[in-house]
């Protein structure tokens, strides 16, 4: 197998935080198509009961893969970047990210298992804010491809 399978069950420090702007929710926005003005107006997410704008369900990405990256960056773990595909992305959110918040991530390393010679890894980020108020569990599987 690519990977080391002792990694099943690490868990890695909480991230430096990560800074929601409404820029960057903007971006965001425009980029995946979102229309919704509670995205990109501070009036209408007010209106709407949050304290600015919140950014769409899957923003959490941008902040889960950061610290996917930590294990991806971690030489022990075995990985070859250059053969990973992404398998699958779920979110939980306990609440939505709000420009304003600073996010931090705590990467878990949930299965490392084998599947037709490829290497399939699941990973599980809970994202909080700096004073421990979660906001969102990102479950990731990436498959690294076996040999050819």
């Amino acid at each position: 197998m690519p990977v080391n399978a002792d990694f099943q069950g690490r868990e890695y420090p909480p991230t430096e935080p990560y800074r929601v702007s409404a820029a960057k929710i903007r971006e965001f926005a425009e980029a995946v198509g979102s229309t919704d003005p509670v995205h990109v107006d501070a009036d209408v997410a007010r209106a709407r009961g949050y304290a600015d704008v919140i950014a769409p369900p899957t923003f959490a990405v941008l902040i889960a893969q950061q610290c996917d990256g930590q294990l991806i960056r971690d030489p022990d773990a075995g990985i070859d970047f250059s053969r990973v595909v992404h398998g699958e992305q779920r979110f939980v959110h306990h609440r939505p990210l709000t420009a304003g918040d600073a996010i931090v991530g705590t990467l878990h390393v949930d299965t490392v298992r084998e599947a037709g010679g490829h290497a399939m890894v699941t990973t599980r980020t809970e994202l909080a804010t700096e004073a421990g108020e979660p906001v969102c569990t990102a479950t990731s599987t990436i498959v690294i491809r076996g040999g050819e």
